[in-house]
């Protein structure tokens, strides 16, 4: 079967503060390795009441530190908020830090809302329109001394020098990131649990127009999922029952930490909100693992993804650290011993 990762938000829940939910990232992680899930990424988001995760670089060093083996990085580093020299950097010191563990994954979106992206840039080179190509152009020049001799940036070196950057993964949930990741001969993660856009599509418009880079000789794509998973259908449905919530008030411009199942299902929803919800449901995976593994398994199958990385945003901590649990037993992922780990917990 094809490896499974993790991509963390750092739920914020009525019950849950964003610091608590940061700590219940590390415990995520922690439980993660031991699983033996490949990799182990952290959004970029801002301004939103229910996620946490707004600074992957930190969070990043802070689950490499408590883990030894599992792969960690950011899904991803929203590159048009920040300045490409400043990500360079970043990524070299975790790659120094932990040689070999480090991911960087780069998306287009600035992960918030317009007000909320202009005030993350308010004081960046006032470039105008979707200028990501850009930035991302400026990051390898940077990487790879690409500047002409007579460039101002000839002679700027991101540091540690001694450092190469860690392997690149782009980000998209369109046709257009997958037509860039080909063409660059990068890695590719699909963001099939919001993408409007079809996956299949995607990921095998990407495998059939890969061209072979330096970093990378065969194509590798990654298929984004949200999952939640339980002992049965009808306790995942429970549990989903937030998530329902949850997409229906933002589809209406509302924005609040996660609620309870309970608080959920006394929501007097609209007609319209029980539609925008069905929708919803088409890229939600929600059952028992019986269920969700056969779902799963016709996605890999029709994306020929090589790999699987589920995101699981419900209310209760416990209940998603049970989900990546079954998970894990349903595709016999090779679990990891607590010995050699230096974040694990004894009392986890």
């Amino acid at each position: 079967m094809v490896p499974l990762s993790v991509l963390d938000l750092s739920p914020v829940t009525t019950a849950i503060p964003g610091s608590a939910a940061l700590r219940n990232s590390l415990d995520l992680a922690r439980l993660a390795e031991r699983l033996g899930y490949k990799r182990y990424w952290v959004a970029e988001h801002h301004n939103l009441a229910n996620i946490a995760s707004s600074a992957p670089e930190i969070m990043i060093g802070q689950i490499a530190a408590v883990t030894a083996e599992m792969r960690v990085g950011s899904g991803g580093v929203m590159l048009p908020n920040h300045a490409p020299l400043m990500v360079a950097e970043r990524f070299k010191v975790l790659e120094a830090l932990f040689p070999g563990r480090i991911d960087l994954g780069l998306g287009r979106a600035p992960g918030t809302d317009p007000v909320t992206s202009y005030a993350l840039r308010a004081r960046q080179d006032p470039r105008q329109g979707d200028d990501f190509l850009e930035r991302f152009q400026e990051l390898l020049l940077l990487e790879r001394g690409g500047y002409p001799q007579d460039h101002p940036f000839r002679n700027v070196r991101a540091v540690p020098a001694d450092v190469a950057l860690p392997p690149i993964w782009l980000l998209g949930s369109s046709g257009y990131s997958a037509e860039l990741a080909a063409a660059v001969g990068m890695g590719f993660a699909f963001a099939h649990h919001f993408a409007d856009y079809d996956a299949a599509s995607a990921m095998l418009s990407y495998r059939e127009h890969f061209k072979p880079s330096p970093t990378l000789a065969e194509p590798y794509a990654i298929l984004g999922a949200a999952v939640i998973a339980a002992d049965s259908d009808a306790e995942a449905e429970r549990l989903a029952a937030s998530a329902d919530l949850h997409y229906a008030r933002r589809a209406k411009g509302e924005y609040a930490a996660l609620a309870s199942p309970e608080e959920a299902a006394s929501y007097p929803y609209a007609p319209i909100d029980r539609e925008r919800i069905a929708r919803h449901r088409a890229r939600l995976v929600v059952g028992g693992i019986g269920t969700v593994k056969a779902r799963l398994l016709s996605l890999i199958e029709s994306t020929r993804a090589d790999e699987l990385m589920v995101t699981t945003m419900i209310y209760d901590h416990a209940a998603r650290r049970h989900s990546y649990e079954l998970l894990a037993q349903a595709f016999a992922l090779p679990e990891r011993g607590r010995a050699g780990n230096p974040g694990s917990d004894p009392n986890a």
